[in-house]
């Protein structure tokens, strides 16, 4: 479990960091846009109330704090997960990410009752008009992880099956 601990409160801190960098010491919050490496990557503020693409943001007190009991709880039963039947490297690495990211977004939504989204990129003539930060790559990066290392290995071997 150290690992994922290790990876987990890495994870939180880039992205806590990047988002107090970008939308305060930067000025992203008042103002609005920054053109980092136009069109590929852009910081546009964008706070997020809702899940992934604004979805359910309509109540936003009621979305905001069913959205951290939400996030808490699938933190805890991936923490569960993992101690009890754990992975393997790289599913542990992407627990982490998952519960760093996570414990993130959760921070945002205490802090400023929606999730600070800046990073925007565009490619090949598409315009991209979505915004999201660190936390959002990390949750979705571990979930994809935990789903191809998590299926049956430790440490890279396979687990004898018990007669």
């Amino acid at each position: 479990m150290r690992l994922v601990l290790v990876t987990a409160a890495i994870t939180f801190v880039v992205d806590q960091l990047s988002k107090w960098l970008v939308v305060h010491v930067m000025g992203l919050a008042q103002r609005l846009s920054i053109d980092v490496l136009p069109p590929v990557l852009n910081f546009r503020m964008a706070w997020n109330r809702g899940m992934n693409f604004g979805l359910f943001a309509d109540d936003a007190a009621a979305a905001r704090w069913t959205l951290i009991a939400v996030a808490l709880g699938i933190v805890l039963f991936v923490s569960v997960w993992l101690r009890r039947d754990p992975p393997g490297r790289l599913g542990l690495i992407s627990g982490g990410l998952l519960i760093g990211g996570a414990l993130g977004n959760v921070i945002d939504r205490l802090l400023y009752g929606a999730v600070a989204d800046f990073l925007n990129m565009s490619c090949c003539g598409l315009n991209n008009p979505f915004a999201f930060n660190v936390a959002d790559i990390a949750i979705f990066a571990g979930a994809i992880g935990l789903v191809l290392f998590s299926g049956g290995t430790e440490t890279g071997k396979r687990r004898k099956k018990a007669p």
